[in-house]
């Protein structure tokens, strides 16, 4: 650049040029991509510089900030970046973003559980124009809606998402039993403490502390937060997940009893073997924190413990056990063993070899815990 421009002179300039020199409040000369590194003294203490491709391009030095603030507006980047903004949405007040939400039927939701005081609303303290982060939850990720100058106007933002309009219209416990029976869904019991399957109680959430989540690819997955157990049990039966665990479990044959589960080794010709550990039946733990399946049957595969499925009675785990297409050879002296009576010591005397064993890792069990506990 030929000669110095003084701040007044550079401010004159950009008009004749009708271009605009971004403000920024995260440094200390005020202006975007100037920079002032001193000492006092200097005759061109700001530099003028862009990120371009995730590099820092150096575009010169300066007498003053307004000067090399010109520079960086005549770049070909910021010109883009000044059309972007002119085409922007005019920034919404705090006053004006409640008006606007109450025009369109929206609801800028409350929350006590942040400093900003809306759900879905975040600060960032590095930003100080547009402190104000707009986040929801999509797909079991956290996505990130927009930065905006107050709380309100990111609240706003939220608002209209397809996430927050579906927020705003929370449903009662009635409501949610009622819309699953209209969709033809089942909310899972549980004897966990909200009462529902994989629905799990968040106390530090005073206006949505229930918790929807299932397991999705060995990862657990957060799908929303409710007002009530019912609807978080809803968002859940809705689920992929529960729809498969659904049809699984309508092609599953019905359990049997004590007395059909002897009557059908029989008729295979099966031997129910009997230990006397706490089940009473070889090869079968008790897992008292399922309720509705407590019997566990287990073999092992190449040293490696193999579940071979969850039944309501030891008679039936059994028979899964007497099916396996290798049953444990035993000699004279594991049988005198087995007889011992000793749990802690039953994996390491009750311990055989399955060669074809089918290994069952059924990420929707009825085993809660493994969700909900925290």
């Amino acid at each position: 650049m030929s000669g110095k421009l003084t701040s007044e002179v550079a401010l004159q300039q950009a008009q004749t040029e009708e271009l605009t020199l971004l403000r920024s409040d995260n440094n200390k000369t005020r202006y975007l991509g100037v920079y002032y590194l001193g000492p006092p003294g200097r005759s061109k203490p700001y530099q003028a510089r862009l990120s371009l491709g995730g590099k820092l391009v150096h575009l010169g030095y300066f007498s003053t900030a307004e000067e090399a603030a010109l520079c960086v507006a005549r770049s070909p980047e910021q010109r883009v970046a000044a059309k972007r903004a002119a085409a922007a949405p005019a920034l919404v007040s705090d006053k004006e973003a409640p008006q606007q939400a109450q025009a369109k039927g929206l609801v800028l939701r409350l929350s006590k559980s942040n400093q900003t005081g809306y759900v879905g609303v975040r600060i960032n303290q590095r930003s100080r124009s547009k402190p104000y982060q707009a986040n929801v939850w999509r797909g079991g990720k956290s996505v990130n809606l927009g930065a905006f100058a107050n709380a309100e106007e990111a609240a706003l933002c939220v608002a209209r998402s397809p996430e927050g309009g579906r927020a705003a219209a929370a449903l009662t416990s009635e409501e949610a039993r009622q819309q699953a029976q209209a969709e033809g869904l089942t909310l899972r019991v549980s004897k966990n403490k909200t009462g529902y399957f994989r629905v799990k109680l968040n106390l530090s959430c005073k206006t949505n502390p229930f918790l929807a989540q299932v397991w999705r690819g060995r990862k657990k997955v957060h799908l929303g937060s409710f007002a009530t157990a019912e609807e978080a049990a809803l968002c859940v039966a809705r689920s992929p997940e529960a729809q498969a665990a659904v049809v699984r479990a309508a092609a599953a044959p019905a359990p049997l009893t004590s007395e059909e589960a002897r009557q059908q080794a029989q008729a295979e010709g099966l031997a129910l073997r009997v230990s006397k550990n706490k089940t009473g039946a070889f090869s079968v733990k008790l897992n008292l924190s399922c309720k509705t399946k407590p019997f566990q049957a287990q073999a092992t595969r190449g040293r490696k413990k193999v579940h071979l499925g969850g039944f309501a009675t030891a008679e039936e785990t059994a028979l899964c056990v007497a099916r396996s297409p290798a049953p444990p050879f035993v000699n004279a002296e594991r049988v005198a063993s087995d007889d011992s009576g000793d749990d802690a010591g039953e994996e390491g005397e009750e311990e055989f070899e399955v060669l074809d064993a089918v290994e069952v890792l059924d990420a929707w069990s009825d085993d809660d815990n493994a969700m909900v506990s925290s």
